[in-house]
């Protein structure tokens, strides 16, 4: 009889997905979501640093390598500032600090200067690059793409999905920033394992 309820049972059921950050059925699926996009953050880095390795020998990390396709994109400069916005980031000395690293590559230019600003722009090189990598993602990751069924129809879903995740999670962080509570500091030689009262 045990045997028999067991395989009754669904695969969701069969497996714990309950921890401290999913413990309702909503917030379960909304942590898998979450897990699924670190580990896909994480792929899609590894990706983006394999392709541009088979094209030029530059080692970049993943938001070096997007930095360097976003200045490309439309093939006009761009500033420190719209960089930023377009990837929704905020460190801005990293920011400088690969724009720095593309620059030592020889795959991007920089003019302007002062209050006029500075923008970036692919050099001969950066365009070679970024064509070649653009080559190669077709035949790797679009072909894979199109060889899953309805795989196509299901994209545009799941960027408006990522989009709308993007603008939840930038107002929960606003709310989250609104109303920080202050922390007590520590007391010297308290709790060894900073187990003190939230």
């Amino acid at each position: 009889m045990n045997e028999r309820r067991k395989s009754l049972e669904t695969p969701a059921e069969l497996l714990d997905r309950g921890w401290h950050l999913a413990r309702t059925p909503l917030e379960i699926d909304v942590t898998e979501v979450e897990y699924a996009l670190m580990r896909s953050y994480e792929a899609f880095g590894h990706w983006q640093a394999e392709c541009l390795a088979t094209v030029i020998e530059f080692s970049a990390s993943g938001p070096e390598n997007a930095l360097l396709h976003i200045i490309r994109m439309n093939d006009r400069p761009k500033s420190v500032r719209d960089l930023a916005q377009m990837t929704n980031r905020d460190d801005i000395p990293n920011i400088q600090y690969s724009l720095r690293k593309l620059l030592k590559g020889g795959l991007i230019t920089r003019t302007g200067s002062g209050r006029a600003g500075v923008t970036y722009e692919v050099t001969p090189l950066g365009h070679r690059v970024t064509e070649r990598y653009a080559d190669i993602r077709s035949v790797l990751l679009i072909d894979a793409v199109t060889r899953i069924p309805e795989m196509a129809d299901k994209l545009e879903d799941v960027a408006r999905t990522l989009e709308l995740m993007t603008g939840i999670y930038e107002q929960a962080a606003r709310a989250a920033a609104t109303h920080r509570r202050r922390h007590p500091r520590p007391e010297p030689g308290g709790d060894a394992d900073g187990g003190g009262k939230l």
